[in-house]
């Protein structure tokens, strides 16, 4: 019998994918913002903003700041936010990578309600620490969905 996604499956493959259209050569992220009658209204990935091209800005992780990508990308989360279609209120977000703290302000003011996501690799940095802690603050729910994986051919 053919595997039915649900829409967790669904959705987070929705993210992964649009994650590969991330020109980072480290970490690809991708998210997917879902309003309660389970429709996509919002997409995005992680990369430099809009008009900046991408071969114009360093992707490097270490070095001086202004030499790495630290001060250029837009989040994914960002960009799904940026990208939406309606006010978020009450939406989920599906993301492959945990938001850092700045994302998860985001999340709380556009008043998402769920934050699922599939890895935690910064979790118990200050980062990952603080945006929990406000998320939980906020009444903003977060679960991890374990060995996830899809196949893209």
């Amino acid at each position: 019998m053919k595997k039915i996604l649900n829409w967790d499956e669904y959705f987070m493959s929705v993210a992964k994918i649009t994650a590969m259209r991330s020109k980072d050569p480290n970490t690809q992220v991708g998210a997917c913002i879902v309003n309660e009658n389970n429709r996509i209204v919002g997409t995005g990935y992680n990369g430099f903003p809009r008009d900046c091209e991408s071969d114009e800005f360093p992707w490097g992780r270490e070095g001086e700041y202004f030499d790495t990508k630290y001060p250029y990308v837009v989040h994914a989360e960002l960009n799904a936010i940026f990208n939406s279609t309606i006010k978020l209120e009450g939406c989920r977000l599906y993301v492959t990578l945990f938001p850092c703290h700045e994302c998860c302000k985001a999340i709380i003011q556009t008043g998402i309600k769920e934050v699922i996501y599939c890895e935690d690799k910064y979790c118990g940095i200050p980062s990952d620490v603080a945006g929990k802690k406000m998320l939980q603050a906020a009444g903003v729910s977060y679960r991890k969905i374990d060995n996830f994986e899809i196949e893209v051919k």
